[in-house]
């Protein structure tokens, strides 16, 4: 039901989306009626693909015939909302600009306002289509490595240089499949890290549809072990049967636990915490960074794997020396980028809460439409070193 109301909702804002669009781009477009005519039916034509793809996309994932037909729809979901939001945009200025001549008492120039209308729409579409051709380039390259030091105090010797593999958001589903998660796999393990640490969002989908695409995951490598926390996708998709799964790829899920790692001495404690928002789903599985950390032995470094940066807070109250986090994609793609921090404090990068570090992963692969315009994706290197 709670799958069905929040469909019905996103729908109907996307047709009123289409409305709003297409008024807006045609009311003062000078062109035939025909061609006003031809140019609603591609438009109204196209309005249905995006959710169409959502609903039948997995249903179609083993027709390779039809692949193009998703990636079209993803790719047209992408350019629409970044139509939409220029649009938007653009008549938030002029209203702006309209109160402003009310104001000053100016008459306005209709003549003017008609150019600047056509000019902008023409924009609109214009920069939607380069950022749409960018995001989509950026987003099939190979994911880079993004090396970064987390300076801590009284560091042992031990541990100085210790390094850890992340990846996060990789949202395997329906256009991220095995030959992706292949590459990932390999270059993490090229990095020869002491532990990987995989944050959540890694898929899209139920176990039965993905096993096949997730079978890289078992070959992951790290020294000291593979850990895994869950992120809110998880639990769109079945979470315990995916926790089940990821362990029996050989990953260790942290669910509100811990485990010790002892390295010529020194010791680092390992926790794991459920996703941020996950009581909403699962009421035994409501996140707990503080309890994550009972009954642990004595220990010279914590980290706390939590998909949701507002986990920070929790994390900096319970005494972690690091929270490695994913889950804002760092906005995924420009403009969002732009706003991402209103709803995150920490969005993208190393920052530090109270004495508490914590990373965001950009994300490893992405969510709705492919683009990372502006917004790489990473898989991230960090080392621990001797502040």
């Amino acid at each position: 039901m709670r799958v069905l109301v929040f469909f019905s909702v996103m729908t109907a804002i996307w047709v009123f989306a289409h409305y709003y669009v297409g008024r807006r781009l045609l009311v003062a477009w000078h062109a035939p009626p025909k061609r006003k005519k031809r140019a609603k039916i591609v438009l109204w034509s196209l309005a249905p693909l995006s959710p169409l793809t959502l609903v039948a996309g997995r249903s179609l994932e083993g027709v390779d015939a039809l692949r193009p037909v998703l990636w079209a729809g993803y790719v047209y979901m992408g350019f629409f909302f970044l139509v939409f939001g220029f649009i938007v945009i653009r008549d938030v200025l002029f209203i702006l600009g309209r109160l402003g001549r009310r104001v000053l008492r100016k008459d306005p120039d209709m003549e003017r306002r008609r150019f600047l209308t056509n000019a902008t729409n023409a924009g609109a579409l214009g920069a939607a289509s380069v950022v749409t051709g960018w995001g989509l380039a950026e987003a099939v390259r190979a994911v880079e490595v993004t090396e970064v030091d987390v300076p801590i105090e009284g560091l042992p010797p031990a541990l100085d240089g210790y390094r850890i593999a992340q990846i996060s958001d990789v949202h395997i589903g329906p256009l991220l499949k095995k030959p992706f998660l292949d590459g990932v796999v390999s270059t993490v393990n090229d990095l020869d890290a002491d532990m990987v640490a995989v944050t959540g969002d890694l898929i899209d989908g139920t176990v039965e549809q993905l096993r096949e695409h997730v079978a890289p995951l078992g070959d992951l490598r790290g020294r000291d072990g593979v850990f895994f926390c869950t992120g809110n996708h998880e639990y769109y998709w079945d979470a315990p049967a995916w926790i089940e799964h990821v362990r029996s790829l050989g990953l260790e899920p942290l669910i509100n636990e811990h485990r010790l790692i002892e390295k010529d001495g020194a010791k680092v404690l390992v926790a794991g915490c459920t996703d941020y928002r996950a009581d909403r789903i699962l009421a035994d599985h409501a996140t707990d960074p503080a309890g994550a950390k009972d009954g642990a032995d004595d220990h010279d470094v914590s980290i706390l794997l939590a998909h949701q940066p507002k986990s920070i807070h929790a994390a900096a109250a319970a005494g972690y020396t690091l929270q490695l986090s994913g889950h804002t994609h760092a906005g995924q793609f420009f403009p969002v980028s732009l706003f991402v921090g209103l709803a995150h404090p920490f969005s993208e990068g190393l920052g530090k809460q109270d004495d508490t570090w914590i990373y965001v992963n950009r994300g490893t692969g992405w969510w709705g439409p492919p683009s990372r315009a502006g917004v790489p994706a990473e898989i991230t290197l960090l080392r621990l070193v001797r502040a």
